[in-house]
């Protein structure tokens, strides 16, 4: 059997570790051991904040829609329970883009709920 020798293979994981962490501040974009432990913390906070970040836009949606129905008068929660009260299957992501772009078409969909 031939000797295999891993010179190229190690190069090759060496140079995309670093590729990877391209950017990083200090001796993690440059230094093999630290661009790896960095780049193991970047992955795990990267998996935990997508999860995050579907939240934090459905606050941030809550907050637009509050804005937008308080210009007209009424309140959020008030908004929502008419929604549901007459079908209206409109979800919280196209209402905030309405209230923050469309105020005539929010104000449209508010003046059909009451």
């Amino acid at each position: 059997m031939t000797r295999v020798k891993k010179g190229v293979h190690a190069l090759k994981r060496r140079r995309s570790i670093l590729k990877q962490a391209k950017g990083f501040r200090y001796g993690r974009s440059t230094k093999e051991r630290q661009a790896k432990e960095a780049l193991l913390h970047a992955g795990n906070y990267a998996f935990a904040h997508r999860k995050d970040k579907k939240s934090h836009n459905r606050k941030l949606w809550n907050i637009k829609i509050n804005a937008g129905a308080r210009e007209l008068g009424t309140t959020y929660s008030k908004l929502i329970d008419s929604l549901k009260k007459k079908n209206v299957l409109l979800d919280r992501k196209i209402l905030a883009d309405f209230a923050e772009h469309h105020p005539a078409i929010f104000a449209k969909v508010l003046e059909a709920v009451k």
